[in-house]
This record gives structure tokens, C-alpha cells and sequence, in this order.
């Protein structure tokens, strides 16, 4: 086998519920806005959650001809979109490079929702006559994103979407850094996407008590480690990067922005929805990452938790943090985006990752905003970095994900020491 190759990120995308580029979502994380909002794509005055953080201003005809959008739910466009960016940003086709060597892998939790309620209710309210759009399938599965970024550039490399709920982005990152590694291909296109705000999104999440219910109030609502937290606020979009094996890059002259150096996967073995609350697998999954990057606990500067704002949750990452980095746990500084974003579900770790570059590419840590009463039962000795921006040296980054069947993730971004 050949030697691990070294992969580093050179293009950066995001469409998010604060802004519609990596440069406006870098905006509102640096100033502490809000994405939440009363929910517009459907009334939701019936249910028991009637907001969201929501992409704004979004129109499919500013980016695709009308009757290749009506091809791809709303999930899919977003990853192309953010996938458009970053590899614009990367120069990448403006290189010469060898498509067969480039390859797209992306995560997405659940797909196309809205494609699949639309068609279902259409046959529930017909005479039972099968009458379904022949877009439908192609709409609704999952890899449809990762199809649709590798036929529009012609990408011929590895090709495939990884499923795994809210870690799905991260595993989606760590598979494509695993073909560079590993000599599979020279370039990557990962991250992920989710438009699960529908009817069928909020009415299962509110079935299941996991959002807030805190509809006087939605800005407020997102509140990671606070006392009066009550469940996540749901969130769309898509975060993509482009990744390149280093000396690739180093010979055609490409900008970096840091090197991603470690990835670690784990997995509860506890419940299909609830965290362990021992926080085990968390514990796993960030020593795994460690360990696969080859750095100690103390040298991490940052840390992009998964920070859900539900009452389990979030306890049990900071248990697994005190753990696994002890007595530097508190010369971390740590925070949640969703705070600001709120949950991407399966796209949650491609934006949260871009993030984590931007703040180490600023020297910016975004905060922990709506943290006003902390929890007793969370130790406020670390640094969340509450409400307000925090300057700092981001020499290594991490960015956590876990998701529903007790999946969880891990990637860990260095700066460049050439």
C-alpha cells in the first residue's frame, strides 16, 4: 500500500438560514444572528412548534434553468448550490484536472421529504389511481445531490451519499478524506444538505418532543447549555468543501485553508433516539479522532460541539469533553452554531465544518448565543463562548455530529504548517 497522503481544504460553500454564501453565513455567525423565524414555506399555525430557521431569499430560477430544478427537491438544489461555490472557489476546473480523479461523496439524513409528502398526499386525496410524477424517485432519494454535483462537472471518481441522521455530513467528510488518504482520488467534493422543513418534518419532530415549542420567542429559542433549553430548532441548507490531496494542490498553486487531519466514528449502542447519557460513545468517537490525527487533548483549540439545545444532549457531550480533554477542557473554547443556525439534521456537519475553517481562517470563534442562565447541572467553568465572538488563534479545530441510532462523529481540521 502506499504511503497515508495529506488532504487539505481548498474551497468552501455554504447556503444557510444566515446567509446564501460562506461569506454572508461567516457574517452572521461573526455577529451572533439568529436564523429563527416564523416558518413561511407552509402554515404552521396548527402545530405545536410554528417556527424555524429557514434559507431566506432563496430563488431555484437564480440558479438553474426551470425545468432542470423541478427535477431536484429543495434539498438537492441546496447541495449544488453550496457544491457550485466551492468549487469555484477552489479554481479547481479552471486546473486541468483529471476528472477521473475527482469524486463527490455528500450527506444527507433523510433526502427528499417534500418530494415524498407531496406525491403521497397527491395519490391519498385521487381515487386510488397509482398517478406519480416519473421525478419522484429521482427527487427523493439521497443521492441524488451527490449525482446531480458529479454530472453537472463531470466528476468521475468515487461517487455516493452517506445516510447516518445528524452525522451523516461528517461521515460523508471523513470518507472522502479516507479516498484522498488513501490514493482512490486527488479531489473531493463533501458535505452535506437537508430541506426537511415540511409538515411531515415538524409534525415527526414534534411527535417525538424533541424541538422547542417556544413560539413567543424564536430567536431566543436555540439555547445550548442553557437552564431553559426545550429541544432543537429545526434548520436547511448545505455546507460543502473541496478537498485535495496536498501536493495536488501545492503544484497548481491552490489557496488552503487548512489541512483536515483526523476523522473518528462511534457508535452509542444505546438508543434509537436518546443519547447515553454516561456519554461513552462520545467520549469514543473524540479519542478516535485524536488518536487518527496523531495529536494530544491539549493541543485543540476549538471545539464546534454538536450542541443541540435538548435537555440530555448537550449534559452529555460536556461530560465526554471533561473526560476525554481533563485538565485542559477549560482552556478550550467551545460553542454551538446551531445556537444561531439551528439543526441541519444530516447537512448540520457540512456547514458546521465550514465554521470551524472560517473561524480558524479569521481567528474568530463564533458564539454560543441565547446562553443568559446557564445550567447547574453543566459545568460553566468552560469557555462556551457566550452571545459574543471571541478572538483567538484557532490552530486545531474540532467538529462533532451524532445522530439518531446513537451515531456519532468527529473531524479534526489543523492549520497549515507547510
Amino acid at each position: 500500500m502506499s504511503s497515508i497522503r495529506r488532504v487539505v481544504v481548498t474551497g468552501l460553500g455554504a447556503i444557510t438560514p444566515l446567509g446564501n454564501t460562506a461569506v454572508a453565513y461567516w457574517e452572521g455567525l461573526r455577529s451572533g444572528t439568529s436564523g429563527a423565524a416564523t416558518i413561511t414555506r407552509f402554515d404552521p399555525a396548527k402545530f405545536k412548534t410554528r417556527f424555524a430557521c429557514e434559507v431566506k431569499g432563496y430563488e431555484a430560477d437564480n440558479f438553474f434553468d426551470r425545468k432542470e430544478h423541478r427535477k431536484m427537491d429543495l434539498f438537492t438544489q441546496f447541495g449544488v448550490v453550496a457544491a457550485d461555490e466551492a468549487i469555484a472557489d477552489s479554481g479547481i476546473l479552471e486546473s486541468g484536472v483529471d476528472k477521473d480523479r475527482v469524486g463527490v461523496i455528500w450527506g444527507s439524513g433523510i433526502g427528499g421529504l417534500k418530494s415524498l409528502q407531496e406525491e403521497c398526499i397527491s395519490f391519498g386525496r385521487g381515487d386510488g389511481t397509482p398517478r406519480y410524477s416519473p421525478f419522484f424517485i429521482p427527487r427523493m432519494i439521497a443521492d441524488s445531490s451527490s449525482g446531480n454535483i458529479s454530472i453537472k462537472n463531470g466528476f468521475r471518481g468515487p461517487n455516493y451519499v452517506t445516510t447516518s441522521a445528524c452525522a451523516s455530513s461528517n461521515d460523508a467528510i471523513i470518507a472522502a478524506f479516507n479516498n484522498i488518504r488513501l490514493g482512490l482520488a486527488d479531489v473531493m467534493v463533501t458535505g452535506g444538505s437537508e430541506a426537511a422543513i415540511t409538515e411531515s418534518g415538524v409534525g415527526g419532530f414534534n411527535a417525538l418532543k424533541a424541538m422547542s415549542e417556544r413560539n413567543d420567542d424564536p430567536t431566543s429559542a436555540s439555547r445550548p447549555y442553557d437552564k431553559d433549553r426545550d429541544g432543537f430548532v429545526l434548520g436547511e441548507g448545505a455546507g460543502a468543501l473541496v478537498l485535495e490531496e496536498y501536493e495536488h494542490a501545492k503544484a497548481r498553486g491552490a489557496k488552503m485553508y487548512a489541512e483536515l487531519i483526523g476523522g473518528g466514528m462511534s457508535s452509542d449502542a444505546y438508543h434509537i433516539t436518546a443519547p447515553d447519557p454516561s456519554g461513552s460513545g462520545v467520549v469514543l468517537v473524540m479519542q478516535n479522532a485524536l488518536r487518527d490525527a496523531q495529536i494530544t487533548a491539549g493541543e485543540v483549540d476549538y471545539i464546534n460541539t454538536h450542541g443541540t439545545s435538548t435537555p440530555l444532549g448537550d449534559g452529555a457531550e460536556i461530560k465526554a469533553i471533561e473526560k476525554v480533554f481533563g485538565e485542559f477542557a477549560e482552556t478550550l473554547n467551545i460553542s454551538s452554531t446551531k445556537s444561531m443556525t439551528g439543526h441541519l439534521l444530516g447537512g448540520a456537519g457540512g456547514v458546521e465544518a465550514v465554521a470551524c475553517l472560517l473561524a480558524m481562517h479569521h481567528s474568530l470563534v463564533p458564539p454560543t448565543i441565547n446562553l443568559h442562565t446557564p445550567d447547574p447541572e453543566i459545568n460553566q467553568a468552560l469557555n462556551f463562548t457566550p452571545n459574543v465572538a471571541q478572538e483567538r488563534d484557532v490552530r486545531i479545530a474540532m467538529s462533532n455530529t451524532f445522530g439518531f441510532g446513537g451515531h456519532n462523529t468527529s473531524v479534526i481540521f489543523r492549520k497549515l504548517n507547510h
